[in-house]
């Protein structure tokens, strides 16, 4: 058996564990579910010890797998959900639920944090539009809800200092993952203090920073024990999930990635230091670089919506009741026999960066069914990533998209994603990206290879080619004529309907 390392990728609804060799080749796997509780309208939270438990079920399986070829398993690297956050005591302990990225009961905040900082210094400094999303908007909104955390001096965590804290005994974490928390200044690749003292934690209660694929030390023995890993295997510093997959996928500098989970993430790497209202900047995962991204907080999330929510669909039939509705869509026509979504179920991040936003269905009629509206799911989820492409090529030409996550298996969404955006369409080597991004900063970070660009080749590949086809003209003029105008024009109804909810 080959040299082994473990890419993990906790992400929202599961943690996936992964063993690949050098070759970028899957060896074992392991999944556990993390469930998500929404306790009242726009809250969304996970318990903190199913963080810990879901990696741990997940490595024990791909451990099981392996058997004594467990020993070959040489580094594990962390990818995660981001801007999900928890509050710890001293000892790694959790003293609340952990605030998922979806969570919005933050826009009071946001409207303060932006009255009293200024949008400038928190879009210059952070790289991030202000907006619900980032843990710092959610962590104000924690202490005006439950004021004693503050007074307990919490530790202010990502998801992988978390995890760290319970693997290596100490608080540390990426950069690229304490990122998305929302109180970096980019520029210097540290924490801003100004931003840290305005939400009232101190400098000493965040995590040391290192950069990706940086060893950050063995697993202690305990947790080596816990997980069935050899004693001294390796954690070395990962990334977030969105920069994680854009490694895994082998992105090149003319191509943009597109993660289509539970959100929708379009993003490219860059050289330097760019700020726009049109995407978000984050830490890229290949150290010094930067990654820029559109984001949707709904992509998969949708079709589980329809299927689950809407349809009543029981949990064990979902996914055939997928495929059914999959097949249907296929024989409609482009544009979904004149229906037409608008996919701001959890509001409109960039361009519009509206948090009160909601989605719209345009064009009902009585011979409308499920499949219409699978359908009209994925040409609206198309046509919103041309919009983020649009804005990511201020900062050049994007010809080609690399998509991977679990709709990206989807040939129906493949095929109008091609249409819509009329550039081709890659389907990532791996469907498992995230967890492959991870395992390349595992192998970096064990000394498997002299580089990152030797570790990127050796180990990602792109695979099947979707390209724009008989219906590009006809999805582009509905996203001209039709979809790029409808927010602006639904703007003033949205306000009014956020009024009527008593949002504003």
């Amino acid at each position: 058996m080959a040299r082994l390392v473990l890419g993990i990728d906790s992400s929202t609804t599961a943690c996936k564990a992964i063993a690949w060799n050098a070759s970028g080749q899957v060896v074992a796997e392991g999944r556990a579910a993390i469930p998500l509780n929404n306790p009242e309208p726009g809250a969304y939270e996970q318990d903190p010890e199913q963080l810990w438990n879901s990696l741990v079920e997940a490595v024990h399986t791909v451990v099981h797998a392996l058997g004594t070829d467990r020993t070959n398993i040489e580094a594990l690297s962390i990818a995660h959900q981001r801007e999900t956050f928890l509050l710890t005591n001293d000892h790694g302990q959790a003293l609340a639920p952990a605030l998922v990225w979806m969570d919005s009961r933050c826009v009071e905040d946001v409207v303060r944090a932006e009255k009293d900082l200024g949008r400038d210094f928190l879009l210059g400094t952070t790289g991030k539009f202000p907006c619900t999303t980032p843990s710092f908007y959610k962590l104000l909104g924690m202490f005006r809800r439950r004021p004693e955390l503050r007074d307990q001096r919490p530790w202010f965590l990502d998801v992988h200092g978390f995890l760290t804290r319970r693997l290596l005994g100490e608080f540390i974490t990426s950069l690229a993952s304490a990122d998305p928390l929302g109180i970096l200044s980019l520029q210097d690749r540290k924490y801003s203090e100004p931003l840290l003292r305005y939400a009232g934690i101190a400098l000493e209660r965040v995590a040391r920073l290192v950069e990706p694929g940086h060893p950050m030390g063995p697993l202690t023995p305990e947790a080596a024990k816990e997980l069935g890993l050899p004693t001294g295997t390796l954690l070395v510093a990962g990334a977030g999930d969105g920069q994680a997959a854009g490694l895994g996928a082998g992105v090149r500098q003319d191509q943009a990635y597109l993660n289509l989970g539970t959100a929708l993430v379009c993003g490219r790497q860059a050289e330097t230091y760019l700020v726009d209202r049109g995407y978000r900047t984050l830490i890229g995962a290949i150290p010094g670089t930067f990654f820029l991204e559109g984001d949707l907080k709904a992509g998969t999330f949708l079709i589980h919506w329809l299927t689950g929510t809407l349809l009543g669909t029981a949990e064990g039939v979902r996914e055939e009741r997928i495929r059914t509705l999959e097949r249907e869509a296929t024989s409609l026509p482009p544009g979904a026999s004149g229906l037409l979504l608008l996919p701001y179920w959890n509001g409109a991040m960039n361009p519009y960066w509206d948090d009160r936003a909601t989605g719209a269905l345009i064009g009902l009629r009585g011979d409308h069914g499920a499949a219409h509206l699978f359908r009209a799911i994925w040409e609206g989820l198309a046509m919103e990533s041309r919009l983020h492409l649009e804005e990511l090529e201020q900062a050049g030409a994007v010809n080609e998209l690399v998509v991977m996550g679990g709709g990206a298996r989807s040939d129906l969404f493949c095929r109008i994603l091609t249409d819509v955006t009329g550039r081709p369409v890659i389907r990532s080597g791996s469907p498992e990206a995230t967890c492959l991004g991870a395992a390349v900063l595992a192998a970096i970070g064990a000394g498997w290879f002299p580089s990152m660009e030797q570790a990127i080749e050796a180990m990602t590949y792109q695979g099947e080619v979707f390209a724009p086809g008989e219906h590009h003209k006809r999805y582009d003029a509905l996203y001209r004529e039709v979809y790029r105008p409808l927010y602006p024009a639904l703007v003033p109804t949205l306000t009014a309907l956020a009024r009527w909810r008593g949002e504003e």
